[in-house]
C-alpha cells in the first residue's frame, strides 16, 4: 500500500515523514527510469557543457577584439582582430553544432524514459488485484495515463536541457565575469541575495500550488470518464444539470489554482527582470568610472556588461523550467504511487504446477473480512466435488458473490484456504489457475474488435471451428451469423453493436472455449431473455456435465440444472441439498421458490 493513501486516494495534507517517503519513491523510480539510459546523459551532458562554454566565451572574445584587436589595427597588425574574429565564429559553429545534438539526443532519451513509463503503467496496473481495480476509479488510472504523463512528457522533452544549459551557461558566465573582473563579479554576487530571496518565494508558494493544480486537474479527467462511461445513467435519471454544476465547479477550482500560479509569475518574472537590470546598470555605472580612471579597459567593461546581462537570461527560462518541474514532479509522485501498489493476491513464489485439474473444490476454515469489524463471511468449510454443479442462492448481499470471487481467487481468505485438487490457490501457479477457473459475471465485457476475437480471448490459439463451436454450445451462433458481417463484425468498444443478452452468450462462448475445470457464473443469465436464457440451460446442460460448476443466481429457473444449492444469509450456508430435497421441506429455499413459482402465474 503506497502511502498516498487507501489504494491511490489522492490528497493534500501529507505529513512530513510521508513528504519525503514519496519524494524518496519518486526518486527511485525516476533513477530506475535513467538508468539505462546512462550512456546517452553523460554524452548529452558534455555537449551541453562544451556548448555553454563555447558560447560563455563569446563577450571574453569580444574583449579581447576591442582592446587588443583595434590598437593593433592603427599599428597595421590585424592578426589580433583576425583571431578575435575567427575565433568568435568558430565558438559559434561548434555551440550551434553541440547545440544540435543535445537536442536530437535529449529528445531520443525523453522518448525512452516515456515509452518505459507508459509501459510499466500499463504492465503493473494489469497486475493489481481486483480490489486496486474495484478502489481506485477508472479515471484516476486514465489521469495517470494521460495528463501525468504528458506533464512528464513536456519536461522531458525541453525542461531538463533548458535547465542544465541554464545552469551551466550561468556557472560558465559567471566563472568569466569573475576572471575578467572580479568587481564585476561582486557586483552580481550582491545582486544573488535579493535573486535568491525571490526564487525562494516562489519555489515555496508554487510547490503546493502546482500539487493541488495536478490534483484539479485530475478531479476534472475523473468526473469526465465516469460521466461519459455512465451516460445512460445519466440520461436515465436527468442528473445533466447536477453533473453540470459539479463539473462547473471542479472546472472553476482548476481555474482559480492556475490563476494563482499565474499570479505567482507575474511577480517572479517583473522581480527577476528589475534585479537583472539593477546589476546590469550597477556593473555600468561603476565600470564607466573606472574606465574613465583607467583602471579598466573598454572591452573589458563591455564584457562584464554582457556578461551580467547574460546571466540573467535564462532564469526566465528556468522559471518556467520550474513550471514544468513542479507539475512532472506532482505526476511522478502519483504514477510512483500506483506503481508502488503491491498486489492484495501476490503470485506464488514457489508456484505448484497443475496442468490438468480435475475440479475438486474445498474451504477449509476460510473466513473473510475487508476489515476486523467487518466480517463478510464468518469461518465456514465446504466441499465441492469435481464435476458438481452447485447453485448459490441468497438476497442481495448474502456474500455469495464474494465466495464465488474467493474460489476465482481474486481475493484470498483473511484465514482458512480455498483448495483445487488439494492445492492451496494461492500457491498454485497463476496461468494454471487462469485455466483451470472461469469466472462468467453479469457485466458481460466485450473489447473493441470481432466478435470472433472476443470469444477467441478465453483461447486465444482457438480456430475458427473451434469458435464457431462453443457459439453454437450456448446458442449463440444463430444471431452472429445474422450480423452485418458475421463473426468477423466488429462489436465497437463495450459490444455497443450487439444488445445486452447477445454480449452475454459471447462472454458464455468465450468462457466454454477456455474449457475450465471450474467453471463460475455470477448473475451471468440476468440479461437474458427467457427464451434465451432457456437455450443458454440447455447449452449449460452439456458443458456443465464434466466440469464443476457454481451458479450465482437470483432466476430460481437457472437453479433447476443444479445438482446441489446452497442458501446463503448474512456470508453463512444456511441449508445446503438437493433443489428437490430443499424444494420439498419447510425451509428458507422451498419459502424462495414458492414465491417464484407464484409469480409466475
Amino acid at each position: 500500500m503506497s502511502v498516498t493513501g487507501v489504494q491511490g486516494e489522492e490528497r493534500l495534507d501529507y505529513t512530513k515523514a510521508e513528504s519525503r517517503e514519496i519524494r524518496r519513491r519518486s526518486v527511485r523510480l525516476l533513477g530506475s527510469l535513467l538508468r539505462p539510459q546512462r550512456a546517452k546523459l553523460w554524452l548529452t551532458a558534455a555537449a551541453i557543457v562544451v556548448s555553454s562554454a563555447a558560447q560563455a566565451a563569446g563577450p571574453a572574445i569580444i574583449a579581447f577584439g576591442i582592446d587588443q584587436g583595434i590598437p593593433a589595427l592603427v599599428e597595421q597588425n590585424w592578426y589580433p582582430a583576425a583571431f578575435a574574429g575567427l575565433a568568435y565564429l568558430l565558438t559559434g559553429v561548434v555551440g550551434a553544432f553541440l547545440i544540435a545534438m543535445y537536442i536530437r539526443l535529449s529528445a531520443r532519451i525523453g522518448q525512452a524514459i516515456l515509452i518505459d513509463l507508459r509501459t510499466r503503467v500499463f504492465l503493473h496496473t494489469q497486475r493489481l488485484s481486483l480490489e486496486f481495480h474495484e478502489s481506485y476509479t477508472s479515471g484516476r488510472i486514465i489521469s495517470r495515463q494521460t495528463s501525468d504523463l504528458d506533464a512528464i512528457r513536456e519536461l522531458l522533452d525541453e525542461g531538463l536541457t533548458l535547465l542544465v544549459r541554464g545552469l551551466m551557461y550561468m556557472v560558465f558566465t559567471a566563472g568569466a565575469l569573475v576572471i575578467i573582473d572580479p568587481t564585476s563579479g561582486l557586483v552580481l554576487l550582491v545582486a544573488l541575495v535579493p535573486l535568491g530571496i525571490l526564487t525562494r518565494w516562489f519555489q515555496v508558494r508554487s510547490q503546493a500550488l502546482f500539487r493541488r493544480s495536478r490534483v484539479a486537474s485530475a478531479q476534472l479527467i475523473v468526473k469526465f470518464v465516469e460521466t461519459m462511461t455512465g451516460m445512460r445513467a445519466v440520461q436515465a435519471f436527468r442528473s445533466e444539470k447536477r453533473n453540470e454544476a459539479e463539473f462547473g465547479g471542479l472546472v472553476e477550482d482548476y481555474r482559480d489554482v492556475n490563476a494563482r500560479v499565474l499570479g505567482l509569475f507575474a511577480v517572479y518574472n517583473p522581480g527577476l527582470a528589475f534585479i537583472g537590470n539593477t546589476a546590469v546598470a550597477a556593473t555600468l555605472v561603476l565600470g564607466g568610472f573606472r574606465v574613465v580612471d583607467g583602471a579598466l579597459e573598454i572591452g573589458v567593461l563591455l564584457a562584464a556588461v554582457l556578461y551580467t546581462k547574460r546571466f540573467f537570461d535564462p532564469m526566465e527560462d528556468m522559471a518556467m523550467f520550474y513550471n514544468g518541474y513542479q507539475s512532472a514532479s506532482s505526476a511522478l509522485e502519483k504514477i510512483s504511487g500506483v506503481l508502488e501498489e503491491e498486489p492484495s493476491v501476490p503470485d506464488p513464489a514457489h508456484p505448484v504446477d497443475l496442468r490438468r485439474a480435475e475440479g475438486h473444490v474445498g474451504f477449509e476454515g476460510v473466513q473473510f473480512e475487508y476489515t476486523r469489524d467487518r466480517v463478510i463471511l464468518p469461518r465456514f468449510d465446504l466441499d465441492l466435488p469435481a464435476g458438481q454443479t452447485v447453485a448459490l442462492v441468497g438476497a442481495t448481499g448474502a456474500g455469495k458473490t464474494t465466495l464465488a470471487k474467493l474460489l476465482a481467487r481474486f481475493y484470498d481468505p483473511s484465514d482458512g484456504v480455498v483448495t483445487l485438487d488439494g492445492v492451496d490457490l494461492r500457491e498454485l501457479h497463476p496461468k494454471d489457475l487462469r485455466r483451470a477457473i472461469v469466472m462468467v459475471t453479469q457485466e458481460a465485457y466485450l473489447f473493441s474488435g470481432s466478435v470472433a476475437d472476443n470469444i477467441a480471448l478465453g483461447k486465444p490459439a482457438a480456430t475458427f471451428d473451434e469458435i464457431v463451436a462453443a457459439a453454437k454450445a450456448v446458442g449463440a451462433h444463430e444471431f452472429i451469423e445474422g450480423l452485418p458481417n458475421g463473426y468477423d463484425t466488429d462489436v465497437n468498444k463495450r459490444g455497443g453493436r450487439v444488445s445486452a443478452g447477445q454480449r452475454q452468450l459471447i462472454s458464455f462462448a468465450r468462457a466454454f472455449l477456455a474449457d475450465p475445470a471450474v467453471l463460475i457464473l455470477d448473475e451471468a443469465t440476468s440479461s437474458l431473455d427467457i427464451p434465451s436464457e432457456r437455450l443458454v440451460q440447455e447449452g449449460l446442460q452439456t458443458l456443465l456435465a464434466d466440469r464443476t460448476a457454481v451458479i450465482i443466481a437470483h432466476r430460481l429457473s437457472t437453479v433447476a440444472i443444479a445438482d446441489r444449492v446452497l442458501v446463503m444469509e448474512q456470508g453463512r450456508i444456511i441449508e445446503d441439498g438437493s433443489p428437490a430435497d430443499l424444494i420439498g421441506g419447510s425451509g428458507r429455499f422451498a419459502a424462495m421458490h414458492a414465491a417464484w413459482r407464484d409469480s409466475l402465474v
